[in-house]
């Protein structure tokens, strides 16, 4: 999974991890978190999900992170926004109202640049990385993050049917990655092979999605 892998994949426009539509999950349970609007939220891996502009539609302060300059830059021109860009150490910044996009190496992230998130949501971040990578991401998070609560969504399958991404990451691997510096909660879990075409075309068996709440231990 280097760095290459996913610019062909943004330029080849190869992008069906994409959702068109806001994450109904996100919009389901991020208000049971207690987060106070204008908190700044990090949203880790971000491409250019239509999730970064409902959170800032809902009062939040966003910083997205991403590879990925061509993802930055159809999204704010997608949503007619005009974005500031400027260089800032490891990263290319786009910024406009609320929200923030950093092109970078997600690992070149430091305590400095998150040290006013309140919140995290992951998406498809850690079912975007090999088990090596994830590894370093659950490092990362928990070495960078100060206090802060959010929401993990992942999937669970026989990674033999299919070679991700996204990868498989069960329950029993969430909790050795996190467990020790996160409090994890399950707030939903189902099935969802029936409405996952590219999964059943690979012959996959079973595939369940899980929504964690993810409050940060200190």
């Amino acid at each position: 999974m280097e760095p290459e892998f996913w610019h062909k994949r943004w330029s080849s426009n190869q992008i069906g991890f994409h959702l068109p539509e806001v994450n109904p999950y996100l919009q389901r349970f991020w208000s049971q978190l207690g987060v106070e609007q204008g908190s700044r939220v990090l949203v880790p891996l971000c491409g250019k999900t239509l999730d970064l502009l409902w959170l800032a539609q809902q009062g939040y302060s966003v910083l997205g992170v991403e590879l990925s300059e061509k993802a930055a830059a159809d999204f704010f021109l997608e949503h007619q926004l005009e974005p500031s860009v400027s260089e800032e150490g490891a990263f290319k910044v786009f910024r406009a109202g609320d929200i923030e996009i950093r092109c970078g190496d997600f690992f070149a992230l430091d305590a400095a640049d998150v040290a006013d998130c309140a919140a995290l949501y992951d998406r498809a971040a850690l079912i975007a990385l090999p088990g090596a990578m994830r590894e370093r991401y659950a490092a990362h998070l928990q070495k960078i993050l100060p206090e802060c609560v959010g929401l993990l969504i992942t999937l669970d399958y026989n990674q033999d049917e299919m070679p991700g991404p996204p990868f498989s990451v069960g329950d029993d691997e969430v909790q050795r990655l996190l467990g020790g510096g996160w409090r994890l909660e399950v707030l939903q879990e189902q099935d969802v092979l029936g409405e996952s075409w590219k999964f059943l075309q690979a012959g996959v068996k079973r595939l369940e999605e899980r929504v964690y709440r993810v409050s940060r231990r200190t």
